[in-house]
């Protein structure tokens, strides 16, 4: 019978000395402090303020800043999270291949420069073979790869996470001060209804 203490023996969970990991290339690992649920939290915050818009937010934190506020121990925190996908056009193979052909323009343009730096001759010759040869593969490979996709998304678009509110918090020994403070702050009205 062997011994759950010996360095070949199986971790397992829940028997006596199951608590501990086994060891790895390092040492001996304890297993992490906390409940489980992500990392510790610092100091707990208070809330001193919510806002419709981020740049009302980021004007409170900046007048707490002015007036010598710890601000490091501040956060703008957005709530009420959405996901907007903007659609700006439709995609064709065709603008697919010519989106292709500006990406590799650039990387051939790239290639071209480090090539054109180590040659004797006409270096700038060999510029514009780079950056012909990275248009037209750049040009296939988009072409390619959009008619790969069967028609499964035929449009471009550009995705933003935006939030519904924001709100302004600060660590709760440093609640008072702040809100002392913000009471001499001049909002415009609607942000002034949010908070």
């Amino acid at each position: 019978m062997t011994s759950a203490s010996g360095p070949t023996a199986a971790w397992r969970p829940g028997t006596q000395g199951g608590d501990l990991l086994p060891s790895g290339p390092a040492g001996r690992l304890s297993t992490p402090a906390g409940d489980g649920h992500g990392p510790q939290g610092g100091p707990p915050t208070v809330t001193i303020g919510s806002y419709p818009d981020y740049p009302t937010a980021q004007r409170v934190v900046d007048y707490l800043a002015d007036n010598r506020f710890p601000v490091e121990q501040s956060a703008i925190v957005g709530t009420n999270l959405t996901l907007v996908e903007t659609v700006l056009g439709r995609m064709t193979t065709g603008r697919a291949g010519l989106l292709g052909a500006g990406t590799g323009a650039w990387f051939g343009l790239f290639i071209g420069l480090l090539f054109g730096i180590f040659t004797v001759g006409n270096w700038l010759a060999v510029i514009l073979v780079g950056l012909v040869i990275g248009a037209i593969w750049g040009a296939v490979f988009g072409a390619v790869a959009h008619a790969m996709t069967g028609g499964q998304r035929d449009f471009t678009s550009a995705s933003s996470l935006r939030a519904g509110q924001y709100a302004v918090t600060v660590d709760a020994q440093l609640a008072d001060q702040a809100r002392q403070l913000l009471a001499r702050l001049q909002l415009p009205r609607s942000a002034a209804d949010a908070r």
